[in-house]
């Protein structure tokens, strides 16, 4: 049952400090007494009647308009925006809230002043934040309204808004809470998880709760904890950024000075699209670079029937066409960004389409990890278990205030592992008598020695040359690989992709501001960013990388152990990167790590996005028999519809490694027709599991009924937020010197 103290309004006589008074708390029950002498001494008004309502309004016009804006309200609005009833008293206006469906009251949106007694209200997706208080509980933060939804003990709290205006017109917020049994919504997930006063949350598991950040996305905390904040940051993503090219370029018929070539472009390219990224495009803290999600079909095309025979340059070859087709899906990327146009796509782009999507990604890879990792098993899993170590069981671990267990997981593991790796190869291990690990597997002449070369070539730590190769400096250059190549072929599969990637970005924006409690991003904020990620894909197309630049879907989990937000930090970071790529010798250390030890941490990372992507279902009803059934139809009909097309092996399988042949349904697939182009592109397209996925969910999601609250439909800000509130997205506009010759593009989020 709900109960409402009434106060009487208090005279003041003047502009007089008011006391510091603690909130009301009641000595036992809820005493109407108790709360009347308590809002006579603080000038607590209640407005439930028609009468104390028309006094408030005289008591708000006195106060000025000015003072409203304080707290972030538009001139003129009401504190407490209601609906007048016949028998003129004030009903408070319930809005549901569209991620979780439950009810909300969207007037008490304020910030109490320090001292006040209430926590900070910060108005994110019109959420109240409030101190809560109940039996049996410690104090718990709770979000209500937003994305992110409070739940004790399977309770629903029941929050009534009691505000109070001083003569100064300083706003305070006390909200008094009482718990009541779930009414009949079982459906409902909402979370917050409740600590006793000794538990960390960090170390219970609370993944979805916005913490405080260390440092915030405009914070400058000086030059010193810049570099060390920006060192920290990258190194906590070295897996993603230096494994791809590990990886690919030994499949292209690549060289090891290939390899470290191709990992300074790619750390030349990630330094400067994260910059221009800060500044131009969404601006938050977001690395850019080699997304995975152009792993799969640069692997398709390389495995294509023209280049399994293909002998010189080879590499070149293939490195050339991956760069005609990563221009023409960028160029359509811009198109879509710059236009306007994801703008409309995102109408039809919910959580329960993006889950899915990127947890496919990681997914696609399953038969191409552990088959690479296990040529060298006893490098491989003890560098998986160390990873899992650290990240799981050392977590929790500081040193010095910093966890370095969490943060520095990757690179940690991979230096200790290295090392194994180099002793390993130094006693002897991998020694085998008449075969040396220089000579190519096509050389060998010894049948005893074939068996062995696959093992020296993925264990041994001194088979890479690229130490000895490569070049002191050397500076990465547009078409260092040559003219691209267009093909029809190739680049629709690209359009394809470009659209995926566009998806995996757009659901990275939305989490990345909720962990930095940041404002949603408007439509317009997101058609720039994507817009400015197909220009940095044309970058990536003309130095050639290989693959094509997105943001990171892991950005989001390191943001998350790290608590650093600040574009600074990304920068700083970033000019680091470049400063490296300079240096051949740093390229070609890298290059030179054991490819079994590369994909055992790629199977970690893998892992990661495949997590990374489920999570975004915590913004839907998760429990939701629609959303389940369209989420695990999606994924398994992503898996099992590619298998079909991957079953079509070539005319020969001992061509390819057995992990790569899933790769060669483009030339092999089912689909025939008169055009060999679109048979290699339908086949590619089909063969691919996000392609399949995001097809399978974005059909399903748009089709079967649902409400927005089931649907976890994505709150994107509108003007509304600016007219109510014009420095909620200060965060995203661009430098004033830009926004002022941009002022035309307003469907780029332009102020």
């Amino acid at each position: 049952m709900e109960n409402r103290g009434e106060g009487r309004k208090g005279e003041q006589k003047g502009p007089v400090m008011p006391p510091k008074i603690e909130p009301f708390v009641p000595l036992q029950g809820h005493d109407p007494r108790e709360l009347k002498s308590w809002a006579k001494r603080t000038g607590f008004v209640s407005t439930f009647s028609g009468e104390t309502e028309r006094s408030m309004s005289s008591r708000r016009e006195s106060i000025g308009r000015k003072n409203y804006e304080n707290v972030g309200f538009e001139q003129g609005i009401d504190l407490e925006k209601g609906v007048l009833e016949k028998n003129g008293s004030v009903s408070p206006k319930i809005g549901i809230d569209p991620i979780l469906g439950r009810t909300r009251n969207r007037g008490i949106e304020i910030e109490p002043v320090s001292g006040s007694g209430g926590r900070r209200v910060d108005d994110r997706n019109s959420a109240v934040t409030g101190e809560i208080e109940t039996p049996g509980y410690r104090k718990a933060e709770s979000n209500l309204g937003g994305p992110i939804g409070a739940r004790l003990d399977e309770h629903k709290e029941n929050v009534n808004g009691a505000v109070n205006v001083d003569g100064h017109g300083t706003v305070t917020n006390n909200l008094v809470v009482e718990q009541k049994k779930d009414d009949g919504n079982l459906g409902q997930q909402d979370a917050t998880n409740v600590y006793t006063d000794g538990d960390d949350s960090e170390d219970a598991g609370v993944w979805h709760l916005s913490q405080k950040m260390k440092c915030g996305l405009r914070d400058n905390p000086g030059y010193v904890p810049l570099i060390l904040y920006g060192l920290q940051h990258y190194l906590s993503l070295a897996g993603s950024l230096i494994f791809i090219p590990v990886i690919i370029v030994p499949a292209m018929g690549g060289t090891d000075r290939d390899t470290a070539t191709v990992i300074s472009t790619m750390l030349l390219l990630s330094g400067i699209t994260t910059i221009l990224h800060t500044y131009f495009g969404t601006r938050l803290p977001l690395v850019q670079g080699s997304s995975f999600v152009y792993l799969a079909p640069a692997l398709v095309i390389m495995n294509s029937r023209e280049f399994r025979n293909l002998t010189e340059n080879r590499f070149r070859h293939i490195m050339r066409e991956l760069q005609g087709a990563i221009i023409v899906g960028s160029i359509f990327q811009c198109i879509l960004g710059f236009s306007g146009l994801v703008s409309l796509l995102l109408r039809y782009i919910n959580p329960i389409v993006v889950a899915p999507t990127i947890a496919s990604v990681g997914l696609a890879f399953i038969s191409y990890g552990f088959p690479q990792a296990a040529a060298c098993v006893e490098i491989s899993l003890p560098e998986i278990l160390l990873v899992l170590i650290f990240t799981l069981y050392l977590r929790g671990i500081s040193v010095f205030g910093h966890r370095i267990f969490r943060i520095y997981a990757v690179p940690l593991s991979v230096v200790i592992i290295w090392a194994y790796a180099f002793f390993l190869t130094a006693g002897g291990a991998y020694n085998y008598q008449g075969c040396s690990p220089n000579i190519p597997s096509s050389n060998i002449l010894k049948d005893a020695c074939v068996k062995h070369a696959y093992t020296m070539k993925h264990c041994r730590t001194d088979v890479s040359d690229a130490m000895r190769t490569a070049a002191w400096v050397r500076i990465p250059y547009p078409l260092q690989w040559g003219i691209p190549i267009f093909r029809l072929r190739t680049s629709i599969i690209m359009l394809a992709v470009s659209l995926v990637a566009s998806i995996d970005s757009i659901g990275t924006y939305h989490t990345a501001s909720i962990r930095i409690n940041a404002e949603p991003p408007t439509p317009g904020v997101v058609s720039r960013g994507i817009g400015l990620e197909g220009f940095c894909s044309l970058l990536a197309g003309l130095w050639g990388s290989g693959t094509g630049s997105t943001t990171l879907t892991e950005n989001v989990h390191t943001v998350d152990i790290t608590k650093v937000a600040s574009r600074k930090v990304m920068e700083i970071g970033a000019i680091f990167l470049i400063l490296f790529s300079f240096i051949g010798k740093v390229g070609a250390l890298l290059a030179s790590i054991p490819q079994a030890l590369a994909a055992a941490v790629l199977c970690f990372i893998w892992a990661l996005v495949v997590a990374l992507g489920l999570s975004a279902l915590q913004y839907t009803q998760a429990a939701s028999f629609r959303n389940i059934t369209i989420v695990g139809v999606s994924l398994f009909l992503g898996l099992s519809i590619p298998v079909y097309f991957q079953q079509y092996l070539p005319e020969s399988s001992m061509i390819l490694p057995s992990y790569l042949i899933p790769y060669s349904a483009a030339s092999d697939g089912p689909v025939h027709s008169s055009s060999k182009e679109f048979d290699f592109a339908v086949n590619a397209l089909l063969s691919m599991n996000m392609v399949v996925t995001f097809l399978i969910a974005f059909l399903l999601d748009n089709t079967v009924p649902g409400s927005r609250q089931e649907r976890g439909v994505y709150i994107w800000s509108n003007t509304e937020n600016v007219t109510t509130d014009p420095s909620s997205l200060s965060d995203y506009e661009l430098p004033s010197k830009l926004s002022r010759c941009f002022r035309w593009a307003k469907c780029l989020g332009v102020q």
